[in-house]
């Protein structure tokens, strides 16, 4: 079982436009609601690729039961975790060539108690799990090095970690060795401190975050593809040219398939190749849609994986 955790989920409203422009009025031409946050997408990826998958999320408020809400019927267990704050709710507004603006509230802070509880949570369904992925931001005021304890806790417990967040989140969940990191460009230029524009730069920006601690890299580059990194070896993932539509939920897409790979028993290129062909599939989608596992083998084919 693929054992997802949500600490900032979000209700996303998702709004598509006719375009986006400034000083000009445009047109809505369609909005939908969805429960969001990264943990929460990548569970609705694996689930639909046909894996056994399971999501904690701390829910309250208003906001919390329209999240509930639109959980319902997803297919797979979903394991709340109650709190006094509410829900945050995540705006992304898309125009027809695919420029899109996403707009996200901070989240409420949890309390003390709150955050134990999710920590228990977590450990109490780890037995059954084979992966724990640690997804998104945390909400202020959260110790940003609540990842990196939840990292050592699944390690003790011979379950294997993905780590994809930002921040200073990112910073002490590396060093606290997860089996993957999972950044995106920008974020990894945040973590390093410096703008990644070459080829070059993805290279040494994906073995400088292997020695940081992760034993394996995925720096996700958008239509670009990925720059993978393990202990011994670079890899290039290119996808093919497409029309993308709508990038934002992609990396989600990337992550969630590459753990279902891995629980499968792919080799890391393979699990790079579907993860980066699953984010490329999902990008040609309009709104925030995630590919099917039919879509993305049709990229899969496609994917050039080569040593970098």
């Amino acid at each position: 079982m693929i054992l997802t955790l949500t600490v900032n989920p979000a209700v996303d409203r998702n709004v598509t436009a006719d375009r986006l422009v400034f000083e000009d009025r445009a047109y809505i031409l369609s909005t939908r609601e969805g429960p969001g946050g990264r943990g929460i997408n990548a569970s609705c990826v694996l689930h639909s690729f046909g894996a056994q998958t399971e999501a904690i999320v701390p829910v309250g408020g208003t906001n919390g039961e329209r999240f509930e809400c639109l959980l319902s019927g997803c297919g797979y267990p979903v394991h709340f975790v109650r709190i006094r704050g509410d829900v945050r709710t995540n705006l992304t507004i898309t125009d027809k060539t695919g420029l899109t603006i996403k707009l996200n509230e901070l989240g409420h802070p949890l309390q003390p108690e709150e955050l134990n509880e999710l920590k228990q949570t977590v450990r109490k369904h780890l037995p059954r799990a084979s992966w724990l992925l640690l997804c998104g931001s945390l909400p202020p005021k959260v110790p940003p090095d609540y990842y990196a304890r939840l990292i050592q806790i699944a390690r003790r417990q011979g379950v294997k970690t993905l780590l994809d967040t930002d921040g200073e989140p990112l910073q002490a969940g590396i060093e606290a060795g997860p089996t993957v990191v999972a950044p995106n460009q920008q974020e990894a230029e945040r973590l390093l401190n410096r703008a990644l524009i070459l080829r070059k730069h993805f290279l040494e920006a994906a073995e400088r975050m292997q020695r940081m601690g992760a034993e394996q890299v995925i720096l996700s580059l958008g239509s670009r593809g990925a720059v993978g990194a393990t202990a011994d070896a670079l890899y290039e993932a290119v996808p093919p040219r497409i029309d993308a539509v709508c990038p934002i939920g992609a990396g989600d897409a990337l992550v969630a398939a590459f753990a279902w790979s891995m629980e499968r028993g792919s080799d890391f290129q393979t699990a790079l190749r579907w993860g980066v062909a699953a984010g490329t599939a999902s990008a040609a989608l309009p709104g925030v849609t995630f590919a099917t596992r039919e879509q993305a083998a049709e990229i899969f084919e496609r994917v050039e994986v080569r040593p970098a």
